[in-house]
């Protein structure tokens, strides 16, 4: 790890007979966290924290990566007013012609098509009349593709996570802060209606001070992971070859964005360390028997990745994040999505609950609260309805149709445009998308060692403290 500094002291606990009596005195053992080093910032550089480009009426999109992920970017872009798709590449043709059909479906005019080469992506980076590189490949590509594309003067959309390294967090961070470009991860759990809404009800303060928080990616994807590429499955296996090498939770985002923002990490708090503990792999040679054969290679395989990974964080302002990762449980989906707070808690997962304290504030409509207990289905609907977010107001009922999640993917798109063309700080900046990220090695690091505590380098390098909450940028109105 070329930008990091692992220290690491164990001193590990000893007993000692005492000699005056059979008693066995043992000393408590001392754990030092690992702390991995925060360089410098380049000479020349500045933060981007806040970081506006100019206004654009169009916004000219190149779009990498049609697989899973692609086409769906193509369809709902192709709804937003003042975006052109000028570009579209992938390695297999047929699927960059499958959204040239997308966009005619639209009445849109066909984007210019790169493929067949593992290369053909920088031409589309290195075109001039791109402004945006919307990125939707495997995660080992996310870094160099982002890096690349803002090397060339274009601001950068990424799937997540952006990173799977320490060193390419800097490298992001680096490259964005010395081309003053936008570098946005693709984080569509924050836009979910859900989410937005509890967002809107803590920024009220109907939780009071929020000190705990939970998010999790419980997702049984055994199936897709063992499903043969040529039938619809990753392509080359990447993600299946992920888990045979890596254990740690590389996929924090999901749970972690919206509980993040929630709790104005990188604007008035950070997270400060970590601690990580994984089960032992169970699941993926389990159903690699039951559907290769025990003999099979696929059940010979020794898989790295844990089945449950759960990570505890302590942010630089005293509160405390569970997040939990697993994707080879026969378990249904769950992101948890948890806020705990001085007057109150929300829930998402298994079913959404909102439970409060006593508030004159909230008026005759919501008497009789009791913090003990959720709220009855009839007054659930009613504060949800009074405090949902301003933007699903605003653009829900057209996300809703255009779909993608339930619409939060149509939503992500649309403020990343949105923000774009009024010259505003996105909604996520590239210290986000790394923080978030970085979770991925950093849990690795503390699984391989014990589960001991892991230090968090500091991406935005002081910057966190320019701001005491999370916002939304919004465009004056006219």
């Amino acid at each position: 790890m070329k930008l990091m500094k692992l220290t690491l002291l164990v001193l590990v606990s000893t007993a000692i007979l005492s000699c005056g009596n059979n008693r066995t005195e043992q000393k408590t053992a001392e754990m030092s966290p690992i702390v991995i080093e925060t360089p410098a910032r380049p000479e020349g550089q500045n933060d981007v924290f806040n970081l506006t480009a100019p206004k654009m009426d169009i916004v000219r999109v190149g779009i990498i990566g049609l697989g899973m992920r692609g086409p769906g970017a193509v369809d709902r872009l192709s709804y937003i007013e003042g975006v052109e798709i000028k570009a579209l590449c992938d390695i297999h043709r047929d699927r960059v012609e499958k959204s040239n059909a997308i966009l005619a479906k639209h009445g849109k005019p066909a984007a210019d098509g790169y493929y067949g080469s593992e290369e053909a992506w920088k031409q589309l980076c290195e075109r001039e009349d791109i402004d945006l590189v919307y990125i939707c490949t495997d995660w080992k590509t996310h870094t160099p593709m982002a890096v690349y594309a803002m090397e060339h003067g274009k601001h950068v959309a990424c799937e997540v996570p952006i990173a799977i390294s320490i060193d390419e967090c800097w490298a992001l961070v680096n490259t964005a802060e010395k081309t003053r470009k936008h570098c946005m991860m693709l984080e569509n759990c924050c836009y979910d209606f859900f989410e937005m809404t509890t967002l809107n009800m803590a920024q009220k303060g109907l939780l009071g001070e929020i000190v705990h928080a939970e998010g999790a990616y419980i997702h049984d994807l055994r199936y897709l992971n063992f499903l043969d590429p040529k039938e619809g499955g990753y392509n080359d296996w990447w993600r299946l070859r992920f888990n045979e090498t890596h254990n740690g939770n590389y996929y924090a985002t999901h749970g972690l964005g919206p509980v993040c923002q929630a709790l104005n990490i990188g604007r008035g708090d950070r997270m400060k360390y970590l601690v990580a503990m994984a089960s032992d792999q169970f699941g993926m040679t389990e159903y690699a028997k039951e559907k290769f054969g025990e003999d099979s290679e696929m059940a010979r395989k020794n898989y790295a990745k844990g089945d449950m990974i759960n990570t505890l964080i302590k942010t630089e302002n005293g509160k405390t994040i569970l997040i939990q990762h697993d994707v080879t449980s026969p378990r249904p989906y769950n992101r948890k999505h948890a806020l705990s707070g001085t007057k109150g808690y929300i829930e998402k997962y298994p079913r959404p609950g909102i439970a409060l304290e006593p508030n004159e504030e909230l008026g005759a409509d919501f008497e009789n609260l009791n913090a003990h207990s959720f709220l009855p289905e009839k007054e659930f609907d009613k504060m949800v309805e009074e405090y949902e977010h301003p933007i699903t107001k605003e653009v829900g009922e057209l996300a809703r149709k255009v779909g993608g999640h339930g619409g939060m993917d149509f939503i992500m798109d649309y403020r990343l445009i949105y923000c774009l063309r009024n010259g505003l700080p996105l909604d996520m900046n590239v210290y986000d998308g790394v923080e978030w990220s970085c979770i991925g090695e950093l849990t690795a690091i503390s699984i391989q060692n014990g589960s001991v505590p892991v230090l968090m380098p500091d991406f935005t390098r002081g910057a966190w403290k320019k701001a005491s909450s999370y916002t939304h940028a919004m465009a004056e109105k006219q």
